[in-house]
């Protein structure tokens, strides 16, 4: 059926549903303004599905699912092959953007959006935008994905489920990989890759194993490794201060009002040398006037 043939309105895009915070729809930075004939040059269901998908607002629902219930002309596996050719024409992109823990959660969760652009555009186009003026920012993945605003799964929950593919007598349900998926989080977050992971679990096994998720549960935490450390690099000082009394040289922070700790009184070493430079002076005062009184005398006994 063709889409300029068709008689079945476009649906009001008030009335389409909002994706959860984090997913939906995206508009595509530097867009030409809406004209008749936008999508003329496409096949009449992807032109009648860029049609109702540009007139959808911000942070609408773009999985396949939600898009098929919108219209009454295609179903969820039609709207999904047209999302495809769409993106291949180059008005859509969908993009996954990893957020890092926050305040309140644990791990890293995914979010995904839509990017729609009305102008098609190619793939150098799309990897620029989304670069700079677009999310994500940081990491930047522009992989068109085919779940419907499913985030995946992690890691450690990947790790976990393959285990069973090793070593049979591992083998987890996705409940039991749910429930020990924090903990295997946790190894590599400390750093162990998950190769080395799986080598830790399958390494000798009893014979059998009546119970993987109780067995795995206590040797993720009974072979825990310790937290990496964090890594501080000493950084150059850009300047030192010397002692006003001694002239020693430290950092600003071991010269408090710009005395050393000796000078400052904090042990008898500065001290110690004031009392000795005090001795030479006197010392030599003194012999200073030893030799006056020499001298005098010796004028006297010429008198």
């Amino acid at each position: 059926m063709a889409y300029e043939n068709s008689n079945a309105a476009l649906p009001t895009p008030a009335a389409h549903p909002m994706a959860k915070p984090g997913y939906g729809k995206r508009s595509a930075p530097d867009q030409q303004r809406s004209r008749t004939g936008d999508f003329a040059q496409l096949p009449p269901r992807e032109a009648y599905l860029a049609s109702l998908i540009d007139q959808l607002p911000e942070n609408a629902a773009m999985d396949a699912k939600t898009l098929a219930k919108a219209q009454p002309l295609y179903g969820q596996q039609a709207v999904r092959s047209a999302l495809n050719e769409l993106g291949r024409a180059g008005h859509l992109r969908r993009v996954r953007r990893r957020i890092p823990p926050g305040e309140g959660e644990t791990g890293t969760r995914w979010v995904f959006h839509t990017f729609w652009s009305r102008t098609a555009r190619g793939d150098e186009w799309w990897a620029g935008a989304l670069e700079g003026d677009a999310p994500p920012e940081g990491e930047h993945e522009t992989e068109v994905v085919a779940v419907d605003d499913v985030p995946p799964p992690s890691e450690a929950y990947v790790t976990l489920a393959r285990l069973g593919l090793q070593e049979p007598r591992l083998a987890l349900s996705s409940v039991d990989c749910a429930a020990l998926e924090p903990l295997a989080a946790e190894w590599l977050a400390r750093g162990v890759l998950p190769d080395q992971l799986t080598r830790i679990l399958v390494a000798g096994l009893p014979d059998p194993v009546h119970a993987p998720r109780a067995f795995l549960r206590r040797r993720l935490t009974d072979r825990m490794p310790p937290e990496r450390p964090v890594a501080v690099l000493a950084r150059e000082p850009r300047t030192l201060m010397e002692c006003t009394d001694c002239g020693v040289v430290g950092r600003p922070e071991a010269l408090p009002g710009g005395l050393c700790r000796a000078c400052r009184g904090g042990s008898d070493g500065g001290s110690a040398q004031r009392a000795v430079t005090r001795s030479a002076t006197v010392q030599e005062r003194a012999a200073e006037v030893r030799a006056l009184i020499r001298t005098v005398a010796t004028a006297r006994q010429l008198v």
